[in-house]
């Protein structure tokens, strides 16, 4: 470890220090969500554009689309608080997957609620959040299209969801769409200190390194893997992350792509042999492969080959051929890579 990342490290707790029991802790997910635009962490020109529409107070009906845990639907509760303020919870309607959400809960909730008169502040309109509103039913999407054209001078709708690709195309006419992005890692890690200082969490830097990597972009994955693994070891580090993530640990994963860049296809496949028996599944494996082969120190041209020969297997496995042999015939591949790269190399340092 790095003397700067060993000054960041903050010292476990005495082994005497006593532990909380029997206490019901709230989610920091939840415990540190933003209630203003300025507090949601990433994705900096979308939420000035949502800080442009509080400000001008005319709410267009929105779709907001992007990856799980980036922010969207606490980016739309705070615009409802910045335009509705103490109204908000007579001007708000909120949906999401768990409730019902058929073509009757469109026609009879969302109407009634559409045609109720409600006390707002000058020039607001009432707002109804759809979150993951691409579950919703074709028929119901249909029905709510009419909806949001006749109670439009009173009823704006912003709509969340993974793909704005599943939404109709009348409703995509019908509103502004806004798209989010995965965190980057200094996004989320600024964050986690933060989260980390309020609660006196112990933590090191490899600890908070390896949250990062299993979040993958998503601060509500990496706020929940921080708080398990303080709950279950009271010490974040890098081996007590893995127990809670449960993911192929990333040396190991390290150990086999570095293998494989010297052609050692033997050494490989006993590596990705050991790691197969420990029970992980195969699109678990090749997503770490991919993960780590991402962010390895590779040359550029041995990365693009690798990279390419496990994104035709990644398919593969997806496909339903989820099987050590798909694993090892990867590795035999990205090994021939690694030969073929390693001749050329020397070839030129002869000439």
């Amino acid at each position: 470890m790095t003397e700067v990342a060993a000054m960041t490290d903050v010292p476990p707790p005495a082994p005497d220090a006593p532990k909380k029991i029997g206490m019901l802790e709230q989610p920091w997910v939840e415990k540190y969500r933003p209630t203003l635009l300025s507090e949601v962490v990433g994705n900096e020109e979308t939420t000035s554009r949502l800080q442009a529409i509080a400000e001008d107070g005319n709410l267009p009906n929105l779709i907001v689309s992007g990856p799980p845990g980036t922010g969207k639907t606490t980016s739309v509760k705070a615009l409802a608080l910045a335009l509705l303020g103490s109204k908000t919870k007579v001007g708000v309607l909120e949906l999401n997957a768990s409730d019902s959400r058929g073509i009757d809960v469109v026609r009879n909730k969302i109407k009634s609620f559409a045609q109720n008169k409600v006390t707002l502040p000058e020039s607001r309109h009432k707002i109804v959040i759809l979150d993951e509103a691409d579950s919703m039913t074709t028929a119901a999407q249909q029905a709510l299209r009419r909806t949001m054209e006749v109670y439009s001078s009173t009823t704006r709708f912003a709509l969340a969801c993974n793909l704005s690709g599943k939404i109709i195309e009348p409703i995509q006419s019908r509103a502004a769409i806004l798209r989010f992005t995965r965190l980057s890692d200094s996004q989320v890690l600024s964050r986690l200190k933060t989260v980390c200082t309020s609660e006196s969490v112990s933590y090191t830097s490899d600890g908070l390194e390896a949250i990062i990597f299993t979040a993958e972009g998503d601060m509500r994955n990496a706020l929940n893997n921080l708080q398990a693994t303080h709950s279950g070891f009271n010490h974040v580090n890098q081996a007590n992350v893995f127990k809670v993530c449960d993911q192929p640990h990333p040396e190991t994963v390290k150990s086999i792509i570095k293998a494989c860049q010297g052609g050692k296809t033997k050494e490989a496949v006993a590596g990705m042999r050991s790691l197969y028996g420990t029970g992980y599944s195969c699109s678990d494996i090749i997503a770490t492969i991919f993960k780590v082969t991402k962010t390895q120190q590779i040359p550029e041209p041995m990365k693009l080959k690798f990279l390419r020969e496990i994104g035709f297997s990644h398919v593969k496995i997806a496909e339903g051929n989820a099987t050590l042999l798909q694993l090892l015939g990867l590795l035999g591949k990205m090994c021939e890579v690694g030969r073929e790269m390693g001749e050329k190399e020397d070839a030129m340092v002869v000439e």
